[in-house]
């Protein structure tokens, strides 16, 4: 098992800061995101310098990003929105490329699973058929985040089904997507977004299709869940993971910004403690 470190959680930081504490816990693999205004995020205007600066900054210290968090929604309403979206995506997925990704983490969209109409899940296919054939030219891969629309509650979210949860719908995304479309499997968001549904099924569903995976769990309090660490949790990844098919680096995504690098470090005490082969490569 190869672990690295996502985004989410460091996005208050520089990206050096996300380097050094990845370094500072033997991790080789970072996850980078575009967009939004965070110090720890890449702006979509950065030029050619911030890019050569970034790319030798995480040279120094022995640092491969290959994923990529790209923010989309692909499920908003009416066609003028979801081609300034698309173009959107597409400047970022050539961004990404000049990173040197080799994945790009993509939603379907945050518009109730219950709401979709044809109209939207046709233009929603035919979005991600466009941007496969994009990220095909420049050798990358898209991972659609299994993840639900998050409505925030106190220090917590509400989550609800979007596409990439609810059980028929990921059903009908793997039968029309193109093949080579993959997911970044989250068994926290799915735990969060329907706890009945045993987590095993959606890692056999998804099987050789994940090509991504976030590592994280969540707690509920009352009527919503708080982001924690793996092992903080009763999610339970020394059984999931013996479900799970996917061969490559799984990403440590701690979500609170103020314990972040006490979180990263419970995080792989859990893991190591039930994955004795962690390796960091």
């Amino acid at each position: 098992m190869i672990v690295g470190l996502g985004e989410w959680g460091l996005q208050y930081r520089s990206i050096e800061d996300h380097c050094r504490i990845a370094r500072n816990f033997d991790l080789r693999y970072l996850e980078l995101g575009i967009g939004g205004d965070f110090p720890g995020r890449i702006q979509r205007d950065i030029g050619q310098q911030g890019i050569d600066d970034l790319l030798t900054c995480m040279k120094d210290y022995g640092i491969k990003a290959p994923f990529v968090a790209l923010d989309n929604d692909f499920t908003i309403g009416g066609q003028e929105q979801l081609s300034k979206m698309k173009e959107r995506v597409a400047h970022d997925i050539r961004l990404a490329s000049r990173l040197n990704a080799t994945h790009v983490r993509l939603f379907t969209g945050f518009e109730l699973a219950a709401e979709m109409t044809e109209e939207r899940w046709a233009w929603m296919l035919q979005a991600f058929v466009e941007m496969n054939d994009l990220c095909s030219e420049f050798g990358m891969v898209i991972s659609i985040e299994t993840h639900g629309r998050n409505t925030p509650v106190n220090n917590g979210f509400i989550h609800e089904h979007t596409t990439s949860t609810e059980w028929n719908s990921l059903q009908r995304l793997l039968k029309e997507l193109p093949s080579t479309v993959g997911f970044n499997f989250d068994p926290g968001n799915l735990k969060a977004v329907d706890s009945s549904r045993p987590l095993a099924d959606y890692a056999k569903l998804l099987g050789g299709r994940i090509n991504y995976c976030h590592l994280k769990d969540w707690k509920q309090t009352d009527n919503y869940w708080v982001a924690c660490a793996p092992g903080d949790d009763d999610l339970n990844y020394d059984e999931l993971l013996k479900d799970v098919s996917f061969q490559g680096v799984y990403l440590i995504e701690y979500e609170q910004v103020d314990d972040v690098v006490e979180g990263i470090g419970r995080s792989l005490n859990y893991l190591r403690s039930i994955r004795p082969d962690l390796r960091i490569e």
